[in-house]
């Protein structure tokens, strides 16, 4: 049976929020800078920036809402994790049975 491992669980909710908001916020730094490049450029490169002002924050949301298969794999609920009975241990040494109220002599 495969076991479930910690490493294959996927991100915690603050985990992924984080991730998310990290991939908006370069996005967004990314735009803030055409925009102020916009104020000291001209002809094509103008037209350049102003498209990534206009169209990145379409692909930030879209970055940050991509929801990949990442790392984690497929996941087992724990319950299938267990075994499916217990297995019962022998214990082979006098547990002071029956047995061994005769003083241990047969």
């Amino acid at each position: 049976m495969k076991q479930q491992s910690i490493t294959s669980l996927p991100p915690s909710p603050d985990q992924e929020r984080r991730a998310r908001m990290l991939k908006y916020t370069i996005a967004m730094t990314i735009r803030v800078g055409c925009i102020f490049a916009m104020l000291f450029v001209q002809g094509w490169w103008m037209a350049i920036f102003a498209a990534g002002a206009i169209f990145l924050p379409y692909v930030a949301v879209v970055l940050a809402n991509a929801q990949g298969t990442g790392r984690a794999g497929q996941i087992v609920s724990p319950e299938r994790a267990l075994p499916a009975a217990p297995t019962q241990i022998r214990d082979d040494r006098d547990d002071g049975g029956p047995d061994a109220s005769a003083g241990g002599q047969a």
